[in-house]
């Protein structure tokens, strides 16, 4: 995590993804295919969101978790007209690829195929985001519902291979996601620089997850929480049918069984993440990630209910801090 005071070309960048449009290079991430004639119901029945109820060109973000709703990642969903394009955390993907596969049976009709290597990933993230869609000749994906993609070569660019372009940054911010053919990175990449998108670091990225809220795997999705404690209502429905973890998760949303969220914390000074956080003498909750930018000191964290919500005072070890929102996350108190 960052702990020391933000680079010149990192606060430029986390500026231009609040006010004007910055371009991150997640090429990192996974990228996993699922096809043959079984891949929707099979994905339904594997992860939180209602993916039966997709079409090709639609999308949406799910949670992936255990037969006890414990959360794996937080994945993206690309429903197209031969298979389904997952993206994933970095650190997740060979752990997806075993994971799904376990679950493939003797009669279903499912493939796996992980692209990642041929493939990459830019956001485009910030307010800005439309027009370097409009400079790129894709004016149709403008103001389409969150995770609606279209599939085409960007011909003034010369001759590419079909481009993925998504609506959502991956991020609270508004943006894209562009999945295209590795051979095509360098091409696009100067194309979008060119046309004003400042280059965001790993290390930015991750500040801006940090303060919009977006929880990661190893940190925030881990087996200690569920996708409703992390505020990722959003990826969840409530109506589908039967999947992993559901009979958990209903019985959570039923009852009102949540009793920790995933908060934002405004803090007083530097902390390390996995530092208690306490009310009184009392342990309400446990510093998740942290990181700083220029005075300012910020973290996530799971707090108990109990503690209260925004405003509400609590330590950190020994520092200060203040529960606040963070825009990434649904709250549902």
């Amino acid at each position: 995590m960052p702990t020391s005071t933000i680079e010149d070309k990192d606060a430029e960048a986390i500026q231009a993804a609040q006010e004007r449009v910055a371009v991150y290079d997640r090429s990192h991430w996974g990228r996993i295919t699922v096809s043959d004639s079984d891949r929707l119901r099979f994905l339904h029945n594997q992860s939180t969101n209602d993916i039966q109820l997709l079409k090709p060109g639609q999308g949406c973000d799910t949670v992936m978790v255990t037969s006890t709703a414990r959360t794996i990642d937080l994945v993206s969903v690309y429903v197209r007209e031969e298979d389904v394009l997952l993206l994933v955390s970095p650190n997740r993907r060979e752990f997806l690829m075993q994971w799904l596969d376990r679950y493939i049976f003797y009669a279903d009709q499912v493939q796996l195929t992980d692209v990642t290597d041929e493939t990459v990933t830019f956001s485009l993230i910030g307010p800005g985001s439309d027009d370097i869609m409009q400079k790129l000749g894709v004016e149709a994906i403008i103001a389409q519902p969150y995770g609606t993609h279209i599939s085409t070569p960007l011909d003034h660019l010369g001759k590419t291979n079909p481009v993925l372009i998504a609506v959502g940054s991956g991020l609270a911010s508004p943006g894209y996601t562009l999945i295209l053919s590795a051979l095509d990175k360098e091409k696009l990449w100067n194309k979008i620089v060119e046309l004003g998108a400042v280059p965001m670091s790993d290390r930015a990225a991750d500040i801006l997850r940090i303060l919009q809220g977006r929880p990661a795997p190893d940190l925030e999705l881990t087996d200690d929480y569920n996708p409703l404690e992390a505020g990722l209502l959003q990826t969840i429905s409530f109506n589908k049918g039967c999947y992993i973890g559901q009979e958990t998760i209903a019985r959570l949303n039923t009852y009102k069984g949540v009793k920790q969220h995933l908060w934002g914390v405004r803090l007083s000074a530097a902390a390390e993440p996995g530092t208690v956080i306490s009310v009184g003498d009392e342990k309400v909750g446990k510093l998740t990630s942290y990181t700083q930018v220029s005075d300012s000191y910020f973290g996530l964290a799971y707090i108990r209910t109990k503690a209260g919500g925004v405003g509400s005072k609590v330590r950190v070890g020994e520092v200060e801090g203040e529960i606040v929102e963070v825009p990434f996350v649904t709250y549902n108190l």
